[in-house]
């Protein structure tokens, strides 16, 4: 059925709401981008004052040079939180992320407890055969990002503390996806426990930034801590609870960023598409009524050619 003027107003009319929706949709993204991305720039300063205190208590403690990499797992209970989406239009980012995880796991010598940073993710494990040892809700905003990791040290983390097991035998690992160039994502993976060797040599190795060098104050009695073998004092324990926090809202952060950055690509075609239709649509419409406007004319000279031919 051939479309009427009346059918192709309509249409264009439509089309040009829905890409007011999409640039909407496009501006939100963009700017949701920005602030993610900002809150791990800002956090780089703060991770860099946590390794340099770590470097200074590695280098005072046992020396480093005999110990291994951190590599093995055997013995070692093994954890992971994976960083997902709830929101649409993000195409295949819960299952990029899910793919990795699964194949990154599935070499490791232990099966591994889950928990997953978002409903979808925890479907998509379940789909997999591999139910969700737990499900935290998808931050929506920066700020909100502390309270989730206060959730995993609590609930990942902390479960050593409350099962009286020490934290040398379990392994953290957190995927999520992180920021490339070109409005694109790709999944990462981070062993966070237990500490790797080589990286504990690399921050003792690290030169202090100004000539005052630190000292490192001795345990506290009774604080609660997050065993790591080979250092006993509080102070170290301590950084590495800030290491863990800062690691956690990273990898947070870039997930939330790679997310609308997927949204953003998604809606950007989107606007693309629309704007290459509503052309379609004008041009249609225009010959359309260039047609209608043609054979009026057509009438208007055959009723006078009549006109003049019966007088």
């Amino acid at each position: 059925m051939a479309d009427t003027s009346a059918s192709l107003r309509r249409k264009i009319a439509s089309a040009g709401d829905l890409q007011s929706v999409v640039r909407a949709m496009k501006s939100q993204a963009a700017a949701s981008v920005g602030q993610y991305e900002r809150s791990v720039a800002a956090l780089g300063d703060y991770a860099r004052t946590v390794e340099l205190g770590l470097g200074a208590c590695f280098r005072s403690s046992a020396p480093l040079d005999g110990a291994p990499p951190s590599h093995g797992q055997t013995g070692r209970a093994i954890r992971a939180v994976i960083f997902g989406s709830d929101q649409g239009l993000v195409g295949r980012f819960n299952d990029v992320v899910l793919d990795h995880a699964r194949a990154t796991l599935a070499a490791l010598p232990a099966t591994a407890q889950v928990w997953a940073v978002g409903e979808r993710i925890s479907s998509g494990l379940a789909d997999r055969r591999t139910p969700a040892a737990g499900t935290f809700a998808v931050p929506r905003s920066v700020q909100a990002i502390t309270a989730l990791v206060g959730q995993v040290m609590v609930k990942v983390v902390g479960q050593d503390e409350a099962h009286d097991a020490p934290g040398p035998r379990t392994a953290l690992y957190l995927f999520n996806n992180r920021p490339v160039p070109g409005s694109a994502y790709a999944p990462v993976s981070q062993r966070l426990l237990p500490l790797d060797g080589s990286w504990r040599r690399k921050l003792a190795d690290q030169p202090w930034p100004t000539g005052m060098l630190p000292e490192v104050l001795g345990e506290v009695p009774g604080e609660a801590v997050v065993e790591v073998p080979g250092e006993g004092t509080a102070t170290v324990r301590a950084l590495i609870r800030e290491y863990l926090f800062v690691s956690i809202f990273r990898a947070a952060a870039e997930s939330l960023a790679s997310e609308n950055a997927s949204r953003l690509a998604a809606m950007d075609r989107a606007d693309h598409n629309i704007e290459k239709m509503l052309r379609t649509l004008g041009g249609s419409f225009h010959r359309l009524r260039q047609s209608s406007i043609d054979d009026e004319l057509s009438d208007v000279v055959a009723g006078f050619k009549a006109l003049g031919a019966g007088r």
